[in-house]
C-alpha cells in the first residue's frame, strides 16, 4: 500500500513540475543520450519524469520477481535483490519529492 502511495506522490510531483513549466537542464534523458551529437537541451520536468518511470519500473520488477519467488521460479537472493533495489529507488524518490516540496515552500515564503 505504501508503494502505491509513493508512486502516486511521485506522479503528482511530476504533474506539478509539468504544469509549472519548470525548465532547467540538469542531466541527460535516454533520448538525449542517443542524440549526443545533437543539441542536448533537457528540461527538469523530463528528468523528473524519467526518474519516476525508472522508479515505477523498479517496483514492478520487484513485484514480478516476488511472484516468481512464490512460484519457485526465482531464488531467494534474486527476490531479495529486486526488493532492496525497489526500496532504495522508492526512498530516493520520496527524498526528491520532499526536497521539491521544501524548495517550493521556501520560495513561496520569499518576499517580493
Amino acid at each position: 500500500m505504501s508503494a502505491v502511495m509513493g508512486v502516486s506522490s511521485i506522479n503528482s510531483a511530476i504533474s506539478a513540475a509539468r504544469s509549472m513549466g519548470v525548465e532547467d537542464a540538469v542531466g541527460l534523458s535516454n533520448d538525449a543520450k542517443s542524440n549526443v551529437g545533437e543539441t542536448a537541451s533537457v528540461s527538469f520536468k523530463d528528468v523528473l519524469f524519467d526518474a519516476g518511470k525508472d522508479m515505477v519500473g523498479s517496483v514492478q520488477k520487484a513485484e514480478a520477481m516476488s511472484i516468481k519467488g512464490i512460484k519457485g521460479e526465482a531464488s531467494a537472493y534474486d527476490v531479495a535483490s529486486a526488493v532492496v533495489e525497489a526500496e532504495q529507488s522508492l526512498k530516493m524518490a520520496v527524498a526528491v519529492r520532499d526536497k521539491i516540496v521544501s524548495a517550493y515552500l521556501e520560495i513561496s515564503r520569499m518576499q517580493i
